[in-house]
């Protein structure tokens, strides 16, 4: 008497689709963050040690976490705030309908430009020689340096971010909006409601869990950002990614050791905001199916 075939749902072939992520995922996410967690406990002798983690706190790498953090939180902020208004402008706001398309794609691309080629763009647009900063000084005789303004400064590196928190927001904040019921605005409007009441009692708090969950998300999105940071200031601004760069990169002064365990820290800190996200999200949801 024959077998029966196994059936498709316990067949080990369903998983060769998922198997190139399944890959991808362990060589370059969890096998680099357990070597992360194992060098930051080990001794230049391989055994155990504490030394790493206690030279974290230092003045130097507790202000170097700091500065990341509010680097992070202002971008994410006004990431956010700005983010939600253009979303919401397309979505619900009466605009022409064939705009939410080449928006939508500009965010998918804008959100993932970074790196060197941002910085670049940056500097040749509101640099000390940018073609903005040049101009605002001939045609109107405005000096942004005189104003206080560097874009090699905190203040900088925050506006820089913003260029790929903003679409970043559109894109995850979009199906959010997207869940909005006409059927609540209706009810509101009939009840007598404002649109701004109709914003403030209902749209507000049922999407705020899913406008934190995003913050949270641009929190850790600009957090673990390196790359743009290190184009744009090099080594003069003191944040945890310059930090981390410097020791791990074996400067004279550098210690691998020290470096993995800000390593760590960055991936906790980015690791907490991310779960946090994905919590509020998924509560959120509830409200929006």
């Amino acid at each position: 008497m024959s077998r029966p075939a196994p059936s498709r749902e316990n067949s080990p072939l369903r998983f060769v689709g998922v198997a190139p992520f399944l890959v991808f995922t362990g060589l370059f996410l969890i096998l680099p963050t357990l070597y992360i967690v194992v060098g930051a406990f080990r001794a230049t002798d391989g055994g155990f040690t504490l030394q790493h983690i206690a030279g974290l706190n230092t003045p130097a790498i507790r202000n170097a976490y700091w500065v990341s953090i509010r680097i992070s939180f202002w971008s994410a902020l006004f990431g956010c705030a700005i983010g939600l208004g253009m979303a919401a402008a397309v979505i619900h706001g009466g605009l022409p309908g064939r705009l939410r398309g080449p928006l939508m794609t500009f965010s998918g691309v804008a959100s993932n430009f970074a790196g060197i080629a941002l910085a670049f763009a940056f500097i040749a647009t509101l640099g000390p020689a940018g073609l903005v900063t040049l101009w605002l000084r001939t045609e109107f005789g405005v000096n942004l340096r005189a104003y206080g303004f560097n874009l090699l400064s905190t203040t900088g590196l925050i506006i820089t971010y913003l260029f790929f928190q903003i679409p970043l927001m559109i894109l995850i904040i979009a199906p959010a909006l997207d869940g909005l019921k006409r059927e609540w605005r209706e009810a509101a409007e009939t009840l007598g409601a404002s649109t701004f009441q109709y914003v403030r009692m209902v749209a507000l708090p049922i999407l705020f869990p899913s406008i934190l969950g995003c913050f949270a998300l641009l929190f850790a999105n600009a957090f673990g950002a390196v790359a743009t940071a290190i184009a744009l200031t090099g080594s003069s601004l003191n944040i945890a990614p310059i930090l981390l760069f410097a020791q791990i990169r074996g400067d004279v002064l550098g210690s691998p050791g020290l470096g993995y365990a800000l390593a760590l820290g960055m991936v906790v800190i980015a690791g907490v905001a991310n779960a946090l996200s994905i919590w509020l999200r998924t509560r959120s949801e509830k409200w929006l199916r």
